[in-house]
């Protein structure tokens, strides 16, 4: 049974690393800079925002390197993770207003718990049913979403053309089996400050 539960687990993380090679989107290396509707110097000031946020995180504590992942929208800056305390939330929280140019935060990280081999691999699993579904869903550009799964909640971000495209990302989400709540952070692309011609 533990084989069975350690291949499945290594096998949706080859899968979901090949995805995400392929499909970085508007928070990736640029690979579908033509598919983001944000400006060109948009996508620069949030890289820069993000680069800042990442030192400064680092100059604090290089555990949150791997602990806490930050996510910049037009502005709008997103963290996801786990830290051990309430005071290391507030604190992080303080330094992404910290950054020049950040219009909100939006703070989701959780308070850290016992490490649950069983729960990863379910969260990641969920994780890669989404992204999957996302590249077969016609309605819906999946490069331009990012995905994160903590305790079986799906954190999902990124740019919608339109409501409809919102609203199916968010019910595929929704669909997926084990799945307690989708917490959606979508842009649609009116949202943005400037958008492309």
């Amino acid at each position: 049974m533990k084989f069975k539960l350690l291949l499945t687990f290594l096998t949706f993380l080859y899968l979901t690393s090949c995805v995400g090679t392929s499909s970085t989107g508007i928070f990736g290396t640029g690979v579908t800079i033509a598919m983001d509707p944000r400006t060109l110097g948009t996508q620069i000031d949030d890289s820069i925002m993000d680069k800042s946020l990442d030192a400064k995180l680092l100059s604090t504590d290089k555990s949150y390197l791997l602990k806490v992942k930050t996510k910049i929208l037009d502005g709008r800056i997103f963290i996801t993770g786990k830290v051990d305390t309430v005071e290391e939330k507030l604190k992080i929280t303080k330094m992404a207003w910290e950054i020049k140019g950040a219009r909100s935060v939006k703070n989701d990280l959780k308070i850290k718990d016992e490490f649950n081999f069983k729960q990863s691999a379910k969260d990641l699993l969920i994780t890669s049913q989404l992204r999957s579904a996302l590249i077969f869903n016609k309605k819906t550009k999946a490069v331009n979403y990012s995905i994160d799964t903590y305790k079986e909640k799906i954190y999902i971000y990124g740019i919608a053309e339109t409501s409809d495209e919102r609203e199916e990302a968010i019910n595929e989400a929704k669909q997926i089996l084990d799945v307690k709540d989708v917490i959606a952070s979508i842009l649609l692309v009116e949202d943005l400050r400037i958008q492309k011609n």
